[in-house]
């Protein structure tokens, strides 16, 4: 997606909330659209010392309630944001129960539309219906094995 379209979108959807798309709020935007993979607190404000940690924390809770940014849920004490699926397209994780990285990564369309029947099927077995799904697979990374 092009620089202009995402901040385009992530303004319109912070408009809908009645935010404003403020110049920090930009920055989270454009450091989580070319981080490649969820970031945590902490490594925002190693990339941004400029940032206030109460800021990148109020700002976060913003653009996540807007529905811009996503909360990640990793191995560790320390949630990690990205842009919203919305924004960057479907995708899973893989968690490092070492080293605590989380890394995207995609299925091939074929198997993302078996593992969508997979999880509809045991889903309607206790009458859910399944509206999207997360996958999160923990283990080691390359590194760590």
């Amino acid at each position: 997606m092009s620089g202009a379209s995402l901040h385009e979108r992530v303004a319109s959807s912070l408009g809908q909330a009645d935010q404003r798309y403020t110049s920090q709020r930009r920055q989270l935007v454009d450091l989580l659209a070319g981080a490649g993979r969820p970031l945590s607190i902490p490594e925002i404000l190693g990339t941004q010392p400029g940032l206030a940690q109460s800021s990148v924390y109020r700002n976060l809770d913003t653009l996540e309630r807007a529905g811009a940014v996503r909360r990640v849920q990793g191995a560790d004490e320390f949630s990690r944001y990205e842009l919203d699926e919305e924004l960057t397209g479907h995708h899973h994780h893989l968690v490092c129960t070492n080293c605590r990285r989380i890394a995207d990564f995609e299925v091939a369309p074929r198997h993302e539309r078996s593992l969508e029947r997979a999880l509809d099927a045991a889903a309607a077995q206790v009458g859910f219906q399944v509206m999207a799904h997360r996958l999160d697979l923990f283990g080691l990374c390359a590194d760590c094995s």
